[in-house]
């Protein structure tokens, strides 16, 4: 029923555009001229086209209303969809990003190497001798 007043509106407001547009305005208009004696002379047809006028606005205006109430009674009533709802709270933490990629402190001086395990100590680079 909704579809049917649907088109029946979108006919009534062709008809009541095409109407306007014949109708002669001070600036001529679409209007097409007629013989001088009956319904189509300029009096009668004035006339005619302003009925018609007012005739299809009204019905527009009727239709209108009842179609906003029919579209309210059928959304109505109707769930949310929540099926593209997104998470908003993480599953888990978050851990920190390290800007410096595991170097916890670049300027630190590497660690010494260790002794050699057999006890001997080592030679001293720049002189060659063993250190006391």
């Amino acid at each position: 029923m909704f579809l049917f007043l649907t088109v029946v509106q979108a006919l009534i407001a062709a008809m009541l555009v095409g109407v306007i547009l014949v109708q002669k305005s001070e600036g001529g208009g679409l209007g097409v001229g007629g013989s001088p004696s009956g319904l189509m002379s300029a009096r009668g047809a004035a006339n005619f086209l302003t009925r018609a006028t007012s005739v299809l606005a009204t019905l527009f205006v009727v239709l209108s209303i009842v179609l906003a109430a029919m579209a309210v009674n059928e959304t109505t009533g109707r769930d949310i969809d929540t099926s593209l709802q997104r998470n908003t709270a993480p599953a888990t933490p978050a851990q920190p990003v390290d800007p410096l990629g595991g170097a916890a402190n670049p300027a630190a001086p590497a660690p010494a190497p260790a002794a050699p395990a057999g006890g001997d100590v080592p030679a001293d680079p720049l002189s060659g001798a063993a250190k006391q």
